[in-house]
C-alpha cells in the first residue's frame, strides 16, 4: 500500500509567515525554515517579534483568512486524493490552519499547537513531537505503507529522506544545490508525473 505525505507551505499554500510580514509591514517575519534550519530557533526569533510589536494571535488570524492556496493547488491535491491517501505533515499550528484546511476541502492534517496568554498574545508553542514530519514517515512504514513524501524547504529534509521517495517542490537554489539526490518539480504537471511514477512502482522499485 502506497501513501503520499505533503508538506503545507510553500507547497499547497503560501507561506504564512511571509503573508503576515507583507501584511503588517513587519519585514523580519519574512524568515522562514527556508532561511533558517533549525525550526526551534526561528519560533524564538518569530515570538519575540511578535512581542515586540503587540501583535496578537488574532491579527494573525485575519491574514489567514484572507490567504488562498497556490493556483492549481487544489485541482492537484484532489486529484492525489484520488489515486492514493494523502496526509499533510506540518510545523505550522492549528490555531493557523483552519482557513486554509477549508480552502483545500479538509484534507488530513498533523500539526502543532501554539500556547495563548490572557491578551490574545502567542505565548508558546507545543510541537507534537520533536521531528515529527521525519517521525510520522517512519511510523507510516512500520505499518507497511510505501511512503512518498513532499516538500520544499529546510525542516522537510529528514521526511524525504526517510520515506521511499522523496521529491523537491519549489526549493530554493540554496536546498536544490545542497540535496541532488532528490528530484525536483517546479510545476504541479511536473510533481503529478513524479507521483505517477512512483504510485504505479512495485513494492521494491
Amino acid at each position: 500500500m502506497k501513501i503520499v505525505c505533503t508538506d503545507l507551505e510553500g507547497v499547497l499554500v503560501p507561506e504564512i509567515w511571509i503573508n503576515v510580514a507583507a501584511q503588517t509591514g513587519i519585514k523580519e517575519l519574512r524568515l522562514t525554515t527556508r532561511d533558517i534550519a533549525d525550526y526551534d530557533e526561528l519560533m524564538g526569533y518569530r515570538l519575540k517579534i511578535l512581542d515586540k510589536h503587540g501583535l496578537t494571535l488574532e491579527a494573525i488570524q485575519k491574514v489567514i483568512g484572507t490567504m488562498v492556496p497556490y493556483d492549481g493547488a487544489l485541482e492537484f491535491l484532489e486529484w492525489l486524493r484520488s489515486q492514493t491517501q494523502v496526509i499533510v505533515l506540518s510545523d505550522t499550528f492549528t490555531q493557523f490552519a483552519g482557513p486554509l484546511m477549508a480552502k483545500l476541502h479538509w484534507p488530513t492534517l498533523f500539526c502543532n499547537e501554539l500556547a495563548i496568554d490572557g491578551q490574545g498574545m502567542i505565548s508558546g508553542y507545543t510541537l507534537r513531537q520533536a521531528d515529527g514530519k521525519r517521525k510520522a514517515i517512519e511510523a507510516l512504514r512500520s505499518l507497511n505503507y510505501r511512503v512518498i513524501a513532499m516538500g520544499d524547504s529546510y525542516n522537510d529534509l529528514s521526511m524525504l529522506a526517510a520515506a521511499h521517495a522523496g521529491i523537491l517542490f519549489r526549493p530554493p537554489d540554496s536546498i536544490r544545490a545542497e540535496q541532488p539526490q532528490f528530484p525536483v518539480a517546479t510545476t504541479y504537471d511536473a510533481l503529478r508525473d513524479l507521483l505517477t511514477s512512483h504510485l504505479a512502482a512495485g513494492p521494491q522499485d
